[in-house]
């Protein structure tokens, strides 16, 4: 939707007073849209990247595979284990 002259006019009106009112104020909203400015491009430049994962989230990923291996380890131990005394007493009778 465009601004009227009239609009556009007013808007300029109060752009210049608050430039001459508050310049402290004018720097911060400078300030803010380069940010913001910055923010967007840096989001379209990285939209058609891959994202590389958190270290909480590969921290994470480490401790559940570690924790699987550690649960598969016993089991097989234990399995192991059962099969051994089942041979014994198989052989004892």
């Amino acid at each position: 939707m465009a601004w009227s002259q009239d609009e556009e006019r007013m808007l300029a009106q109060i752009e210049q007073h608050l430039v001459d009112d508050d310049p402290r104020l004018v720097a911060r909203l400078e300030s803010f849209n380069e940010r913001a400015r910055r923010s967007e491009e840096k989001a379209d430049g990285q939209s058609g990247r891959r994202r590389r994962p958190r270290r909480s989230t590969v921290i994470i990923l480490i401790s559940w595979l570690l924790i699987a291996t550690l649960v598969a380890t016993l089991l097989i131990m234990v399995l192991q284990h059962e099969a051994a005394t089942a041979l014994a007493l198989a052989a004892s009778l």
